[in-house]
């Protein structure tokens, strides 16, 4: 998927899978092996494809940044709380990550982006994870 992501642009009509082969040159992977791992993900979705005469050609059929957000929603998923889950991943970033999270957050709620770098942001961010009357998930109290 690298190479797709890294080698094809959105306007492209995707590349051969000699072309990815090419682009995997140093790994010695023969060229059948190659084609079956495209012809999976094509199966699973993951790739688009179009014949091209005689031979296929590939896409992702999404970008590296909406697969990596399915990914972190598919594990919010597997079980458990998913506020606790969001909470301690909220508490894991960085601060210009969190400024990432607010200015999405305050977007998505409708705020200007002078809304999202002042304090009501935060508080606003923080009432998101905690939930009413500023309560955290059972086990989150502790952690703070």
């Amino acid at each position: 998927m690298d190479v797709l992501w890294d080698v094809v642009p959105g306007t492209s009509d995707g590349v051969t899978v000699r072309e990815v082969a090419d682009a995997l040159d140093g790994r010695e992977l023969a060229y059948t092996t190659v084609m079956t791992v495209l012809d999976r993900l094509a199966g699973k979705g993951m790739v688009q494809r179009e014949r091209e005469g005689r031979a296929w050609r590939y896409r992702p059929a999404a970008s590296r940044e909406a697969h990596i957000a399915q990914l972190m929603l598919d594990a919010l998923d597997l079980g458990g709380s998913r506020d606790a889950a969001l909470v301690r991943f909220a508490r894991s970033v960085t601060g210009t990550e969190a400024e990432v999270l607010r200015a999405a957050l305050g977007s998505e709620a409708g705020l200007t982006s002078s809304d999202t770098s002042d304090d009501t942001a935060g508080a606003q961010l923080t009432d998101r994870l905690d939930g009413p009357a500023g309560r955290r998930p059972a086990g989150e109290a502790a952690e703070r």
